[in-house]
């Protein structure tokens, strides 16, 4: 009788090794996701809260993974102790006053310890150190946060409607200035006002900066040696003699003044009743007088030369005015 060979042992035997290779792959693989193989040190973090952080959760520096989450555990009353293996590469970019806060990967991803901050003065973090501690924000938090602005929104846009409807009813100052057509031609015409008056204003600006250039320039003149102005400033010889000849023009014009009191006297005088030249000059009865007695005065002054003419014919005087005129 023959013996039958199989080929099952082989068979069996290929598919073990199979099997222990991709176990080894497997193992490998998570070591290097874990961080397993990679040498590190423990560096530890006391929470208030670490909003759901598990053990294996990463940590992360600058953007880039530098560890993970090696154990979670009560510390002291209320408080959790994070350990965490930091890859030893990486411990000589994390100082010792670097501080650490609890994050999440994506909005709504898995928890991890954030690394961030510290000097460069500072020393690198050392195996079992403590790092100092940020609160987060959590996820509760802005939700909450998020609540509270959604009902002030819902308050601002409440508002806002009541607004447009009292505007669009035609009640209040707005709704007035949107609405009536002579107010908002009346605040065209103010507007144009007001462009008017600011350039009204740059052009006396303008004139400013014109007069202070002008005030410059005069300055400077007053300041060039030779010239009149530069004389009359600095000159005490040229002021001295300014200042006596204003003196004088004062002098002459105080004369002046008393010259023309004395003329106003006068002519008062002149209008006045209370002296003859004033009574000649204002009493038309005593002009009237005057001239009947100026008149008398020419009609006698006719009769005695007359009287003279008639005495020089007489016969009786006749000889004496002949002897007269040989004389």
């Amino acid at each position: 009788m023959k013996t039958i060979k199989t080929n099952h042992p082989v068979t069996v035997g290929i598919f073990v090794f199979l099997g222990l290779v991709i176990l080894v792959i497997a193992v490998f693989t998570l070591g290097n996701q874990k961080k397993t193989f990679v040498k590190a040190f423990a560096v530890n973090a006391v929470f208030n809260d670490v909003g759901g952080l598990q053990e294996g959760n990463n940590v992360w520096f600058s953007g880039v993974k530098v560890g993970i989450v090696k154990k979670v555990s009560f510390y002291a009353n209320f408080q959790v102790l994070v350990t965490m293996n930091i890859e030893k590469t990486a411990a000589a970019h994390i100082h010792k006053d670097a501080k650490a806060k609890i994050g999440s990967d994506g909005l709504i991803g898995n928890k991890i310890v954030i690394i961030y901050g510290g000097s460069v003065a500072t020393a690198p973090v050392a195996k079992d150190d403590f790092l100092t501690v940020e609160k987060a924000l959590s996820t509760e938090d802005m939700l909450v946060t998020l609540q509270a602005n959604n009902k002030n929104l819902l308050e601002i846009t409440n508002s806002f409607k009541s607004i447009t409807k009292k505007i669009d009813s035609g009640s209040g100052a707005i709704a007035t200035l949107l609405n009536d057509a002579s107010l908002s031609n009346k605040l065209k015409v103010t507007m144009n006002n007001l462009q008017a008056t600011t350039a009204n204003f740059e052009a006396a600006s303008l004139n400013s900066r014109n007069v202070i250039s002008s005030l410059q320039t005069f300055t400077a003149k007053l300041n060039t040696p030779g010239s009149l102005s530069n004389e009359l400033v600095s000159d005490t010889t040229v002021f001295n003699n300014l200042r006596s000849t204003a003196i004088k023009l004062k002098e002459s014009a105080d004369t002046a003044f008393q010259f023309l009191d004395n003329l106003k006297t006068v002519s008062e005088n002149l209008n006045r009743k209370d002296n003859a030249v004033g009574v000649i000059l204002n009493d038309t009865a005593v002009a009237s007088s005057l001239k009947n007695t100026i008149k008398t005065l020419e009609l006698s002054s006719q009769k005695l030369n007359e009287d003279l003419e008639a005495a020089q014919h007489n016969f009786l005087l006749k000889g004496y005015f002949k002897k007269a005129g040989k004389r």
